[in-house]
């Protein structure tokens, strides 16, 4: 009897240390698949690498925005990188090709030549180029049809003048800047052809002295209204207004928050959208290579209080029947009604 138990027993043991092992393979198992599941789930990495410190241009202040947004959003390790000449920005694009960046993000025309040699020497990276072309199949250009919100701002400007005189003071006399002024030419024109249209160029993007003188200008010669184009320069129409009491307009972003008495729009070109769209792309496997472009149609151009609301408070200078009548051209553009000529094309 006794040795009889003593063989369950030792059955039954025997069955505990087989179920045991078996489990133990099982958790082995288990977790070398866990680990692998991490690995396969490795987050993107992508960095905007800019030609200049980010500093007070709006422009580089929202796309660096939008950028991280997506960052945020999408689940994307992002970095932003600053340059401070020519020289330190090629140095900061190769860095990031040497670290293995998956999408390298950068923007205008000083990194056009710098882009065009790294990406060339580095065919299996991708990149992208905002508001500027680079011709090569493994470069996203992304462009922006600024002549269309700078019809719309002429348009205001010639409903809005008292004194049929208005006037832009623009960066250089370069064709980035004849998608401005030419569009903001025909805006007028469309609307108010008495009215004279007085154009300077300022010779930088950083030169507000400079841009102030110009401006005082052309309030002497009659101008009620100045429209900024030239980056940081504006600061100078900005100051010249505010002194003399003309009227102005800032762009990229709602300057009018700055001023609102003075600075009564604001020309809109959203590079926070299309920083955001790029990573959007590139996360969901649509980024390809080529030129994009963003208009009306898309949001990638505007006009305060026309294309999107303002904390400021409306000025008379404009008023709400301006606004409507830009509104209803703002429409005409979107259905192709209207067609806003690209001046770098005719």
């Amino acid at each position: 009897m006794k040795r009889g138990l003593l063989f369950v027993l030792s059955i039954v043991m025997l069955a505990i240390l087989l179920a045991a092992c078996g489990n133990s393979g099982s958790k082995d198992e288990q977790s070398t698949q866990n680990a692998q599941g991490g690995d396969s789930e490795k987050s993107l990495r992508m960095a905007l690498v800019l030609p200049e410190k980010i500093g007070v241009n709006p422009f580089f202040v929202q796309m660096d925005e939008g950028f991280k947004k997506a960052g945020q959003e999408f689940k994307v390790d992002t970095k932003t990188i600053e340059s401070t000449d020519p020289a330190a920005f090629e140095q900061n694009l190769r860095a990031a090709v040497a670290e293995n960046y998956d999408l390298i993000i950068t923007a205008t025309f000083q990194a056009e030549d710098a882009l065009k040699q790294v990406a060339a020497e580095n065919p299996n990276k991708s990149f992208a180029i905002v508001d500027t072309t680079v011709d090569l199949p493994n470069v996203r250009s992304v462009g922006f049809r600024e002549y269309e919100g700078a019809y719309l701002l002429g348009a205001a400007a010639g409903l809005s003048t008292k004194t049929d005189k208005v006037g832009m003071i623009a960066a250089m006399d370069i064709p980035l800047i004849k998608k401005y002024t030419e569009g903001f030419r025909a805006g007028l024109e469309s609307v108010n052809p008495k009215a004279e249209f007085l154009v300077n160029y300022v010779g930088g993007f950083n030169d507000p002295a400079k841009s102030k003188e110009l401006a005082l200008v052309q309030f002497d010669k009659g101008a009620d209204f100045i429209a900024g184009a030239a980056a940081v320069g504006d600061l100078g129409v900005f100051e010249a207004a505010k002194e003399k009491g003309f009227y102005t307009s800032g762009q990229d972003t709602d300057r009018t928050v700055e001023d609102p008495e003075h600075i009564v729009l604001s020309q809109l070109k959203s590079t926070d959208t299309v920083a955001y769209e790029t990573v959007k792309d590139f996360v969901e496997g649509k980024f390809q290579a080529g030129a994009v472009n963003y208009g009306l149609k898309e949001d990638g151009v505007g006009l305060t209080y026309v294309t999107r609301d303002s904390e400021s408070p409306l000025s008379a200078f404009v008023g709400q029947d301006v606004v409507d009548q830009v509104k209803a051209i703002r429409d005409d553009i979107v259905s192709g009604k209207i067609v806003v000529q690209d001046p770098l094309q005719q």
